[in-house]
């Protein structure tokens, strides 16, 4: 299986591999399962970066998927309970006991153009790339910096966990192109429903001013100071 062909719907703004791999599921994003299966599971590899594009990933199947899954289950309750300052000692277990596996080894190889590429020294194992994410989650958690940048989405219909890196650690949304946009275009629709309500108060006000005024000429008394009838 030569990985990598179709990424177009992966999205790898979340700043780590270990919240990527969280965002392919659906209690973060309100999406469907992006890893449905053996196929789409190699080309997340490739698409994240944990294998260099390119490598052969025959060895992938149904048990890597459901390895995977698991991982990420732990990994988003354990980042989850962190954020909630709460303890997840059975996901923290997990995630340590896959992080003592060795990831996979890389070396540098000249590519076609002659220029030096990375590889794997090896055929690529589950065990050791799951190896991977699960340092990745190790660091992210035990680096006060990056951990004080963790956040969740503030977007409606998204839970998506992020790195905010930004200056002033401002950053409300998990993309700014994404979900950001999408606030920004419903805020603008509730900003015009808004003014065409107070738009239409105000015509409606203006309508019954308007009505008021005809009802009162048309019921002003008839003067009866005009003097005799000459045909009396």
């Amino acid at each position: 299986m030569a990985a990598g062909k179709r990424s177009y719907d992966w999205r790898f703004d979340s700043g780590r591999p270990c919240l990527d791999l969280v965002a392919t599921g659906t209690g973060t994003s309100g999406a469907c399962e992006l890893l449905d299966g053996a196929e789409r599971l190699a080309e997340w590899l490739v698409a994240s970066g944990l294998v260099p594009g390119g490598t052969r990933l025959d060895a992938v199947d149904d048990t890597w998927v459901v390895r995977f899954r698991q991982l990420r289950t732990g990994v988003e309750r354990l980042l989850a309970a962190e954020l909630g300052g709460r303890g997840a000692e059975g996901a923290l277990e997990g995630v340590n006991a896959l992080a003592a596996a060795a990831p996979p080894g890389l070396r540098a190889v000249r590519g076609r153009s002659g220029t030096l590429v990375r590889a794997l020294s090896a055929d690529p194992e589950c065990g050791a790339l799951l190896a991977a994410v699960a340092r990745d989650v190790v660091e992210l958690l035990t680096d006060p910096v990056a951990r004080a940048g963790l956040r969740r989405c503030e977007a409606d219909n998204c839970r998506r966990l992020y790195l905010d890196t930004s200056r002033g650690r401002r950053r409300r949304w998990c993309s700014s192109e994404v979900c950001g946009n999408r606030e920004r275009v419903a805020r603008h629709r509730r900003r015009a429903a808004a003014v065409a309500a107070v738009d239409a108060a105000v015509d409606a006000e203006k309508g019954a001013d308007a009505g008021a005024g005809v009802l009162e000429r048309n019921l002003k008394p008839v003067r009866t100071d005009r003097g005799p009838s000459p045909y009396a």
